[in-house]
């Protein structure tokens, strides 16, 4: 009797079927998000999102914040999540190094998406409808190193119509915030002269009264390129059952419900999407060195 408990002690502890049966624990459909705004917000936003994810797919999906976009794609990398809303380099950096993983969804205006360059009214630049080489040797602030609107499309645009690296263009101060309603809210406060960030950001911004477009001014608005995407891990097909993905897919596009939407600041809804509508994207990345 007093082997039997021991061994059974063991078995216990171990985490282990006590009498040959296999484990009761469920695996868990663990999702993030880029960082774009602040963590709080995101984690109140994304929490109805799950709930909804868990009742449509039958299987416990949960949210795991993380803290910047690099610790992100690192989380889908590592397995410790199995979907992820990125924006479009995120997305490709991950995609790149998880082999089989796949763009599954993305928001309607996601293929035509777009940068806001901003500046404080004292900064005296007027809005124009072409690039404002004003700019020049002004403190500038971008928003996350690995941001698509915020950094990488940006930069190719100070390149392509200065002919010169951001770094050579201000001269004075250049900063990146690692957010982009914080690089609204420090152009607004005069800390920096201007910024470049998600149009959607700030137009959210100005909806909510946080932004008063009269002192952080839209001086300008890049050209469309594609953006934000849910991307799946191949992971999810493997532990959740072939042909998971497909039907994970259905569900973010068929969703309507405004609040679940507005966790990813998506009110007009989702459509599919595809890995190769980000490889002109992946292309312009691996030109500026930021795909290394």
């Amino acid at each position: 009797m007093r082997i039997t408990c021991l061994l059974l002690a063991v078995v216990f502890a171990a985490g282990l079927p006590a009498c040959g049966g296999e484990s009761a624990v469920a695996p868990v459909l663990k999702f993030t998000a880029i960082p774009a705004t602040s963590t709080t917000e995101l984690a109140a936003k994304f929490q109805p999102l799950a709930l909804h994810l868990s009742r449509e797919l039958g299987v416990t999906v949960e949210y795991v914040p993380t803290r910047d976009y690099a610790a992100s794609v690192e989380a889908f990398i590592n397995g410790d999540v199995q979907l992820a809303w990125f924006g479009g380099l995120s997305g490709v950096r991950a995609r790149r190094a998880v082999a089989g993983a796949r763009a599954i969804a993305q928001g309607k205006v996601d293929p035509e998406y777009r940068s806001y360059f901003i500046a404080n009214a004292s900064a005296g630049i007027s809005p124009s409808d072409t690039f404002p080489t004003a700019l020049a040797d002004k403190a500038f602030a971008f928003g996350s190193k690995g941001s698509t609107s915020g950094r990488l499309m940006p930069e190719h645009f100070i390149r392509k119509h200065t002919g010169k690296s951001p770094r050579e263009f201000f001269g004075k101060e250049m900063f990146f915030s690692g957010a982009h309603d914080k690089t609204a809210q420090l152009v607004q406060a005069g800390t920096f002269d201007a910024g470049a960030m998600d149009y959607r950001t700030y137009d959210r911004m100005v909806a909510e009264g946080r932004i008063d477009p009269a002192k952080c001014v839209v001086i300008w608005k890049t050209p469309v390129y594609p953006d934000y995407n849910w991307t799946a891990h191949p992971d999810v097909d493997e532990a959740f059952g072939a042909g998971t993905i497909g039907r994970l897919r259905a569900v973010l596009i068929g969703i309507t419900d405004r609040e679940l939407l507005a966790a990813v600041n998506r009110p007009e809804g989702l459509i599919p999407a595809e890995n190769e509508e980000w490889d002109a994207l992946a292309e312009l990345a691996e030109s500026l060195g930021l795909l290394r």
